[in-house]
């Protein structure tokens, strides 16, 4: 069996675009994977095609040998987009090599070891905010925020829905509603200063009293402060949210030294390094025990490297978190992680979607009391519908 070709397709997902990768071969086997270029930001396709010397003709099922030359061939560029490149190429080729043997990745991988994944509502009340145009039955029948008090109702339907914890970011509401406080992505004010003004502390604490508020008391809250902030800011944030006993207060920084200084400062534990991308990357952060819970991505890794990273984190005595931030596929590519590795805390789920993104799978994940349940078919046990990709093509 040789591969014989590679595709992308862009999904528009109504407030993101979601793209998709699929490996064909001559024996008729294809394998899918879901990659992260949003929209508006271009490039990751162009890397993944330029990994066409070492990728097509080759036999998929020789998985470890074309994993090594992808990593030789982007070696002097290793990391970033060129790390996410080789991540959705090894993603579809392990779909490839579990549909060939008839069982699922997780089985291919060693089976799993557990089939129930606890999950928390990642961005609870925040798209609904930041997209509120298209909630209220106006795309989406579900209730829009547009003000701070609008947040106790998303905890209480979070807690009714069967979910023991939940993410928010910060959003700083005004009369034309809620918006997430981003300046580290140069969006808003803060940027590119990155300093805490004292009342964002205060709106991050009204924030997460209103989420506890209506979620009640045993609910766990996390907070993403992504990379908004530096050291000092993150310091101030962790001592203010203590008293809420945080699952974990989530940030994103490329200092080691520095994040092992804010997880000693304060009592809140602290998440971190969605955003570092492989094992070599990952070593400093272990050894300066920078982090209560590691946040590793399957999507941006890819699965072999991920448990690799989930495996180092395990000698630390640390535990790991899947990271969600993409479509349908990249969900059930996720629980595949957080089904084998031994060490996880919790999986990340978007829970918000427009109606066609369940539809882009024939088969999705099942949610009973807090949990996702593992798809069983072969490969990733969801396949990709081809014909839904085209019918919502990202314009």
């Amino acid at each position: 069996m040789k591969i014989t070709g590679m595709e992308d397709f862009h999904v528009d997902g109504g407030w993101d675009n979601f793209a998709f990768l699929k490996i064909s071969t001559d024996a008729g086997l294809v394998g899918w994977s879901e990659y992260g270029e949003r929209r508006g930001r271009k490039g990751l396709s162009t890397l993944i095609h330029a990994l066409s010397p070492v990728v097509i003709g080759q036999d998929p099922l020789a998985l470890n040998h074309i994993d090594a030359a992808m990593q030789s061939f982007v070696r002097t560029a290793n990391g970033g987009l060129n790390a996410h490149a080789v991540g959705a190429v090894a993603n579809a080729l392990l779909d490839i090599k579990a549909k060939a043997a008839g069982i699922s990745v997780a089985d291919l991988l060693g089976g799993a070891v557990r089939e129930k994944i606890p999950v928390y509502w990642s961005r609870c009340g925040v798209v609904r905010a930041t997209q509120a145009h298209l909630f209220d039955g106006k795309l989406i029948d579900k209730p829009a925020i547009r003000k701070l008090a609008d947040l106790v109702g998303a905890g209480r339907e979070a807690s009714e829905r069967g979910f023991k914890a939940i993410k928010c970011n910060l959003l700083v509401f005004d009369d034309k509603g809620g918006r997430v406080h981003t300046p580290g992505s140069a969006r808003g004010p803060g940027h590119p200063e990155l300093n805490v003004e004292e009342h964002l502390v205060e709106k991050l604490v009204e924030q997460l009293a209103a989420l506890r508020e209506g979620a009640g008391k045993d609910m766990r809250l996390i907070c993403d402060l992504n990379f908004n902030y530096k050291t000092e800011g993150f310091k101030r944030f962790a001592k203010a949210l203590e008293p809420f006993n945080m699952m974990w207060l989530e940030m994103d920084t490329f200092d080691p030294k520095g994040l092992a200084l804010i997880r000693q400062s304060s009592s809140t534990p602290i998440g971190s390094l969605e955003a570092v991308l492989g094992r070599k990357a990952l070593r400093p952060y272990l050894e300066e025990r920078a982090v209560d819970v590691a946040i590793i991505d399957a999507m941006y890794n890819g699965l072999p490297e991920s448990l690799r990273m989930a495996s180092m984190c395990d000698a630390y005595e640390i535990n790991v978190a899947s990271h969600a931030f993409a479509g349908p596929l990249a969900t059930v590519m996720g629980a595949h992680f957080c089904a084998l590795v031994p060490n996880l805390k919790i999986m990340e789920l978007d829970v918000d979607e427009v109606p066609w993104r369940s539809k882009l799978l024939k088969q999705n994940c099942d949610f009973v009391d807090g949990c996702l349940v593992l798809p069983k078919g072969p490969g990733w046990g969801a396949e990709v519908d081809e014909d839904m990709l085209r019918k919502h093509a990202a314009a």
